[in-house]
């Protein structure tokens, strides 16, 4: 079940390969990483300190031939948050690690030296190499020189400006097949990541062992049957690869739940002018390519090339959080500006959810004005980048910038920013963002699935019951699927047809020659939250922490409903 266990001590600057302990055999992604974090990080440590570490794990089908299988799970403790983070990503590294036969590659440690490094990683283990030539560079730059001037074929993780600064909202930067950005956002990685003075780690597959299967009959079949499903499904068949995750934009819009203007309203009347049917004109009208996938084997390709009135790239993966975020929440009307920050975001590497509600937070400070494309661009090239002061404050992320301007309309869970859904119309996603291990996270728990696209059941979105047995559902799904190094976009099949989920753990069984079941498959993403949830506690937070902030008490319209769900039935969520 991979072969190895790649360790890296920046403390002495040596490496070792290491056999793959027992209990982590049958674990991958989300589930090796949780489980080596809390085995060996102290969950009081700093996590800016020499305890942190930083996991990465590929997914149990990770490298596989199976559709959607390139996941590459990142874990550690959270800076921003201060409890535990799993953050998952596509692009090809890992893919290369599992061709390797690395199962997981721990960085433990802090060097004591004043410089940076690059780790690379080979069928020999890995090398640790004093290399400051690319410090101060964005990742584009980056990614450009290490594919001319070593090889284009390496896997390629990084970190921008905003990790060497060690901000809080700073990505771990993923090449993509075509040399583009893909990010392990949310949390804080890519300070990890530079407070261990690696600035980035470069896999070479050539003479890995690359991958076998206990059945391999068995496996093209039930791959053949999981690709049919993804391709027959109306959602990754069809909406996700003509518009993207921005074909959300109406449907949110018009459920009421469209954050605007820092979430005082439901509904904007200018989402015409970013909404996916329009982004996917332009995109279409200027050559660029609005379906496209973010690593080898994926059929839903829900990424795109985005390109400039001349024709000219931009940015990649324009992802409707982003769009949503800095469009109706921060009144930004220009698709090319928001795609213009979208880009500054990737390349100095921050979280674009974290970055874009600190924008609109920004807004609310009165730092710049509402609507001020130029003026986002600006901050985020000319003061994130180069670390000023206020850089720093917005690089820190939505949270930072409310408590150094004496803002209270922040809204952050566990001091993460919330993504572009209203949890008071969607109230599902009230509950996920409350009590989600990782602060305020839309993919720990998609409820728009149920709550509005009626996928896997239909449960009111407006209406408190039921919505607590829902997240809990979608988080322990969520949890498992994030183990197996399989998209979160495969999810809508899965929920609606029984096929798809069998043969989830089919693939699995064929992969390594196991029995599991769907049982099996359930207990391992209760597994999952539940060493995450006692990691959390350990660390400090409570269930203090897992509440929506003041203001969601305020009606939001059109609906005109605000989020007074009871804490002691939000608190109810753990009882499994």
């Amino acid at each position: 079940m991979g072969d190895k266990i790649i360790r890296v001590n920046m403390s002495s600057l040596t490496t070792a390969i290491e056999p793959v302990p027992e209990h982590w055999q049958g674990l991958g992604g989300r589930a090796l990483t949780s489980v080596i974090v809390t085995e060996e990080v102290p969950p009081q440590c700093d996590p800016l300190g020499k305890n942190n570490k930083l996991v990465f794990a590929p997914g149990l089908l990770t490298g596989t031939a199976v559709v959607n299988s390139g996941r590459l799970s990142a874990g550690f403790k959270s800076p921003l948050t201060g409890g535990i983070k799993e953050s998952n990503a596509g692009g090809s590294a890992g893919q290369k690690l599992v061709k390797l036969g690395i199962k997981a590659l721990i960085i433990e440690g802090l060097p004591l030296k004043d410089t940076w490094y690059n780790v690379h990683i080979q069928k020999d283990g890995a090398v640790i190499t004093e290399d400051t030539e690319y410090v101060g560079k964005g990742n584009y730059e980056l990614f450009k020189a290490i594919g001319e001037k070593r090889s284009s074929q390496w896997g390629v993780l990084a970190i921008g400006p905003a990790g060497e600064f060690r901000m809080t909202s700073a990505n771990i930067s993923v090449k993509d097949p075509d040399g583009n950005i893909r990010s392990h956002g949310r949390g804080g990685g890519g300070a990890v990541m530079g407070t261990k003075r690696i600035k980035y780690i470069t896999i070479d597959d050539a003479g890995g062992p690359g991958v076998t299967l206990a059945d391999p009959e068995k496996f093209k079949q039930q791959a053949r049957m999981f690709a049919k499903g993804l391709l027959d499904h109306p959602i990754t068949g069809h909406g996700l690869p003509t518009m993207g995750t921005n074909a959300m934009a109406n449907i949110v819009n018009e459920a009421g739940a469209f954050p605007t203007k820092n979430f005082r309203y439901g509904q904007w009347e200018e989402v015409d002018k970013i909404c996916g049917e329009t982004m996917q004109e332009v995109i279409v009208s200027r050559s660029g390519n609005p379906s496209h996938g973010c690593q080898k084997g994926c059929i839903i390709k829900c990424s795109q090339i985005y390109t400039d009135p001349k024709g000219e790239y931009v940015t990649s993966g324009f992802e409707y959080e982003t769009i949503q975020l800095l469009g109706a929440n921060a009144l930004l009307k220009d698709l090319d500006i928001i795609a213009k920050c979208d880009w500054v975001m990737d390349d100095i590497g921050i979280d674009s959810i974290e970055g874009s509600v600190a924008i609109s937070t920004a807004m609310e400070a009165g730092i710049l004005d509402w609507g001020d494309g130029e003026e986002t661009y600006r901050l985020l090239e000319e003061e994130v980048r180069i670390g000023t002061p206020l850089g720093r404050i917005l690089g820190n992320g939505a949270g930072s910038v409310g408590k150094a301007y004496g803002i209270t309309r922040v809204p952050t869970v566990k001091n993460q920013a919330i993504p572009a859904y209203d949890p008071r119309t969607i109230r599902g996603f009230g509950i996920t963002y409350a009590v989600s291990t990782m602060g305020a996270d839309h993919t720990a728990g998609y409820a728009i699935a149920t709550n509005i696209l009626k996928i896997g059941g239909f449960v009111e979105p407006l209406e408190d019951d039921g919505q607590v047995e829902l997240s809990r559902n979608l988080q322990i799904a969520t949890a498992a699927l994030d183990s197996t190094g399989l998209c979160l976009m495969v999810a809508f099949p899965v929920l609606d047809v029984p096929e798809c989920f069998t043969a989830i753990y089919e693939l699995i069984n064929a992969r390594y020659g196991l029995s599991l079941t769907a049982e099996d498959v359930t207990a391992l993403g209760k597994m999952v939250l539940k060493a995450e949830h006692a990691f959390n506690q350990k660390a400090g937070l409570t269930n203090a922490h897992d509440r929506l902030p003041e203001f969601f008490d305020e009606p939001l319209p059109p609906h005109n409903i605000g989020w007074n769900y009871p804490g002691d039935k939000i608190d109810e969520f753990w009882n499994f």
